[in-house]
């Protein structure tokens, strides 16, 4: 067992992964336990893959002289997982581990394994990501403590009993392999100890005085002098084998071990080496000993500056000090002044915002305190200032953002500080092959007289993604092993010692550069400390820990009021080009500049708003919210972010086409829906979301309709028959696999066990609103109703006539089925709201508003539910909104609810909904909302994505509604619907090339004299099917005298139907608002 553990630390390239696995299998010694099983009988475990998933279970020689088994499986290209599965019921001790053998010829995908109820709907389980598989047999163990709730309703997350065993291989990278295991045990432990790591401290020399590093008193220190025949040594003795997770030193003035060696032991006898430092720099020493157990730890002191040293303190650190890098660099920043670490680390919830090009491959980030993160997981860059003899970092100064022309995704930060300011602009330029990210810097002298500073650009080893970000990009730490930098060339190299370095130029050539491993201190920790590095033409800095630092230094004299400007640009993509000289100087940044801001106009500009004050923030969030969804996008890939999200959802990729086609970017749409169509399973089944792992297998019933209707608006916006002829077989494969799930529901021991059940889409984690436990969720159905009704449309356009009345029969028996449902499951549960779900009868608006928009379900929908459901979502959104209602945290997926608020003539509400979601920008002057608004907005938590795309795309329909929407009951475009009243005054709004299905969109409403007038274009508008509609925008009053083209015409319930062209005067009684 001892002897394989060199094979796993070796196959791990990451230092720290090194040292916790050293750790861990140096605590692993063999205990007596229960074995549950040899893997001597395959017969006792089953195969579990997902769809197109190969795998096989084979039996192979043990670790031990016994049988083994093998997993074979092979990911053909798409997502998903291979595993194996077996009964084995257990009940729990207070303290246990499991332990197994393993090694495998794998690629690096994840190693899951998981704990089962009976009823397999809680699952409990050990997830490693990237898992580096080992060629010869290790043992693996994992303790109570590390035994995680997966997923499952039950509130309970300890777990006592568990039914099933399983080992999974979840697809991260793909490809194929063999993973083979042996000898599952389980072993009781030793009750947890969590009471506080007291030492006791023996040393040699200098004995007497070594109980001055654990008394607290920090006039007190153990000291001597340096020997290098007998090193000085100090042991801590925690009185019994204990977990802990490193070590802090606090030395006391000039004397300090700059070089010494941390070491464990179990006996006192027998010493494991697991860290040596070699350029401490005195003052505090952090040291990280990831999941370290031992009962002695002992400090042998190699040498120093001065002869001799003086430790004033040594105390060991409990587990969740280093638990892992982001944990162990969050436990430096508790003990540093606040503004040394970046927010995310110090107890703070931060804000960001994306900087990338349209469709580009990879994305930069910007915070709002200006660092600048280089590339999604990349290190980041942070500016300081250091003035009067001051370092001033973000803690020290007032910061605001903005975006270029208050809208372009060109965002600046904006210090504030006595003696200066400081701008901090990102962007980037390029295409998706060769985009470039660009940095600009202007420090100005705001004082009154002349000052010498100094811009400190600092390299630092974590993003701009905060570490509560622990989806898909985990964020907070990324690892600099090596760092070079060099003034004369103005370049920098910095890498994680597995992936490419990452190169910056610089724009002019700074004063000095600095390059420091983490032992010595942090870089900008030591610069915010005063402690300038000499000057330096270039530095470097190796760091197995991934925590080298660095930093160029600019040396600026300015007298008041004047500027200087700084920049550097990276590849987010391609190869950075070669300039004729070292330093162009900040005329190219500022060209580059000028150039993408013109760049972004043209691509958001292409429908005209023209609307007053009040209702400029709205078009300028709009015109920002579109650029975020095409920056958020991989090349062809809709997706809803680039960091927790990066995958392409069918959902979000539906939802964010809609929004984009009314904008004319069809281009993008057609892109997407190319891309995505061919992942669908050969059954026909339309897979949740893709990457480039392939298609996801996880069944979300919504999928299929979305698809289809994806196809289908795209047809409809553009009339692209060749390409909607292209896409007829993925119509046909989805509707045909939405009949087998329906038919799979469509039963009478269905119907008997839940009437609600009976032809509904089965039982999904759906929107992802039932991860817990799949339910039969009515956004699914009305989804795949929206699908039913495109796939007819389809069919009608491509002229398939027997396919159309298949499809049109099929379409009308879901919808009796759906309405029956409905009925069924609000009179089971006693409601007077529409569902989420047939089961719970759980009240969810934001999901109900899909039945609305896009599903055309309003007219036939239950009138008193539907009434009932936004009623009381509007009764406790008020409450939330004026304090009088508890709250944590809403998704602002809730824009939604604007929309239908639109559709259900509640003008006034759709306004003030907006009002309130306006305010929960973050932060304000970025024009964007996260997937999380919390009430504490400074408390850390998980954000989702920021900027999240799915939900621009909510507003950014919910904005255009209220402009215009198409109202499927009758086929017309409903104008202004969601304009408050006062927008009419004076110049009133205007709209010029808002895309319909049935042209492009123009008219101008405004009210003059006592008179509303409505001017509508022909050009490029074919007149709907229903004509276009005008609702009565004022809340009192009915509309007077109304003449079309000069003919009188008539009101009908409060709207006015009006053909194109067509020129429309209405007299406003007074005061009409």
């Amino acid at each position: 067992m001892q002897q394989a553990a060199p094979a796993a630390i070796q196959n791990d390239r990451n230092p720290m992964t090194r040292l916790l696995l050293t750790c861990l299998l140096a605590a692993a010694a063999p205990a007596f336990g229960r074995t549950l099983d040899g893997f001597d009988d395959p017969s006792a475990w089953q195969v579990v893959a997902s769809d197109q998933v190969s795998a096989q279970l084979r039996a192979v020689p043990g670790r031990d002289g016994g049988k083994a088994l093998c997993l074979d499986y092979d990911f053909n290209g798409v997502s998903g997982h291979a595993g194996l599965q077996r009964e084995l019921p257990l009940a729990y001790p207070d303290n246990y581990r499991f332990a197994f053998a393993l090694r495998g010829d794998s690629p690096r995908n994840d190693l899951q394994f998981k704990l089962i109820d009976a009823g397999g709907d809680n699952v409990w389980w050990v997830n490693r990501p990237h898992y580096a598989f080992p060629r010869d047999w290790t043992e693996v163990a994992y303790k109570r403590r590390q035994i995680d709730k997966a997923w499952g309703p039950d509130p309970e997350r300890t777990l006592r009993r568990s039914a099933r065993v399983e080992f999974t291989i979840y697809n991260r990278v793909g490809g194929r392999g063999s993973v083979c295991f042996d000898d599952l045990r389980l072993e009781p432990l030793p009750a947890g100890d969590a009471s506080p790591l007291v030492a006791t401290a023996s040393a040699d020399p200098a004995a007497a005085t070594a109980a001055a590093v654990t008394d607290d008193d920090p006039a007190t220190a153990w000291a001597g002098r340096f020997d290098a025949r007998h090193p000085p040594r100090l042991t801590l003795d925690l009185g019994k084998p204990r977990e802990f997770g490193g070590l802090s030193l606090q030395w006391g003035g000039a004397g300090y071990a700059s070089r010494y060696r941390v070491e464990l032991s179990d006996d006192g006898r027998s010493w494991r080496r697991v860290r040596e430092v070699g350029d401490g720099d005195g003052g505090s020493d952090w040291v990280a000993l990831p999941e370290s157990e031992a009962r002695w730890l002992r400090l042998t002191l190699l040498g120093g500056p001065a002869p001799g040293f003086a430790l004033r303190q040594a105390r060991v650190e409990p587990l969740a000090f280093a638990a892992t890098p982001n944990d162990f660099i969050a436990s430096v920043a508790k003990a540093s002044p606040r503004g040394r670490f970046p927010r995310g680390f110090s107890g703070e919830q931060p804000y960001w915002t994306i900087v990338g090009v349209d469709g580009g491959l990879d994305q930069g980030l910007i915070g709002e305190d200006g660092a600048i993160e280089l590339a999604k997981g990349g290190f980041s860059i942070e500016p300081f200032v250091q003035v009067g003899g001051r370092t001033v970092d973000w803690a020290g100064v007032t910061s605001t953002q903005s975006l270029q022309d208050g809208y372009l995704p060109i965002p600046s930060v904006h210090w504030a500080h006595p003696d200066f300011a400081l701008d901090v602009t990102a962007f980037a330029e390029g295409d998706a092959a060769h985009s470039r990210l660009w940095a600009r810097y202007r420090l100005t002298n705001t004082g009154t007289a002349a000052r010498d500073y100094v811009l400190a650009l600092a390299l630092r080893p974590w993003q701009v993604n905060p570490p509560t970000q622990f989806l898909n990009t985990p964020g907070g730490w990324s690892p600099i092993r090596h760092l070079a930098l060099d003034a004369g060339g103005g370049t920098v190299d910095a890498g994680d010692g597995q992936n490419p370095a990452r190169r910056v130029r610089l724009l002019q050539a700074p004063a000095s550069v600095a390059a420091e491993t983490f032992d010595p201190g942090e870089n900008a920790a030591r610069l915010a400390e005063g402690r300038v590095p000499p000057a330096a033409a270039a530095a470097t800095a190796e760091d197995a820990q991934g925590l080298a630092s660095g930093a160029w230094l600019y040396r600026i004299t300015l007298a008041p009021g004047e500027s200087r400007e700084f920049g550097w640009t990276s590849a987010l993509s391609g190869a950075l080009p070669e300039w004729r000289k070292p330093f162009p100087g900040i005329a190219l940044l500022r060209h580059q500049q000028e150039a993408t801001a013109a760049r972004w106009r043209d691509a958001l500009d292409r429908v005209h708003f023209r609307v007053p004050a009040q209702g400029q923030p709205l078009v300028d969030t709009l015109r920002t919210a579109t650029a975020h969804m095409l920056i958020s996008r991989i090349g062809p890939r809709l997706q809803p972010g680039t960091r927790s999200y990066a995958r392409s959802w069918i959902r979000d990729g539906a939802m964010i086409s809609e929004g984009l086609l009314r904008l004319g970017r069809d281009d993008v749409v057609r892109d997407f829906v190319q891309w995505y169509a061919p992942y669908q399973f050969a059954s026909g089944k339309v897979p949740c979301c893709v990457d480039a792992r392939g298609s996801d297998p996880v069944p979300e019933n919504d999928s299929h309709g979305e698809l289809i209707f994806n196809i289908a608006e795209y047809a409809r916006y553009t009339g692209d028959m060749p390409f909607l002829t292209s896409m007829w077989p993925h119509v046909r494969g989805a509707f045909s696999y939405m009949e087998v799930l329906r038919a799979s529901e469509r039963t009478e021991a269905n119907r008997a066990r839940n009437p609600a059940f009976y032809g509904m889409m089965p039982a999904s984690i759906s929107h992802e609103g039932y991860s817990a436990k799949p339910m039969h969720a009515y956004w699914d159905d009305f989804w795949a109703l929206r699908g039913y009704d495109d796939a007819v449309a389809v069919a009608s356009m491509l002229g398939k006539n027997e396919d159309e009345k298949v499809m049109a029969a099929a379409r009308d028996q879901f919808r009796a089925d759906l309405d029956a449902s409905l009925h069924s499951a609000v009179t089971a549960h006693g409601l007077d709201y529409l569902p989420g779900s047939a089961e719970l009868g759980d009240f969810d608006p934001t999901s109900t508003t899909i039945a609305l928009a896009p599903g055309n379900a309003q007219g036939w929908l239950p009138a008193a539910q539907l009434d009932g459901t936004f009623q009381r979502y509007w009764r406790e959104f008020e409450q939330r909104r004026d304090g009088q209602r508890e709250w944590k945290d809403y998704t602002p997926y809730e824009w939604r609810n604007v929309a239908a608020f639109v559709r259900l003539g509640w003008r006034e509400r759709a306004w003030q909904a907006t009002a309130f979601f306006f305010r929960d920008r973050q932060p304000q002057g970025w024009n964007q909302w996260a997937e999380v608004v919390s009430r504490t907005p400074r408390t850390p938590f998980f954000v989702g994505d920021l900027p999240h795309a799915w939900v621009a795309s909510d507003f950014v329909r919910s904005a255009l509604d209220m402009f215009a929407y198409e109202r499927g009951g009758d086929a017309s475009l409903v104008l202004a619907a969601g304009i408050p009243s006062d927008w009419l005054d004076g110049e009133g709004i205007a709209v010029d090339g808002l895309r319909t299905p049935y042209g492009r969109l123009a008219y101008s409403l405004r009210r003059t004299d006592g008179v509303l007038r409505l001017e509508v274009s022909g050009a490029g508008l074919r007149p709907p099917p229903g004509g276009l509609v005008l609702p009565w925008p004022y809340a009192d009053g009915v509309p007077g005298r109304t003449t079309i083209d000069g003919r009188p015409a008539a009101w009908h319930d409060g709207e006015l139907r009006i053909p194109v062209p067509a020129r429309v005067d209405i007299a406003v009684p007074q005061p009409a608002r």
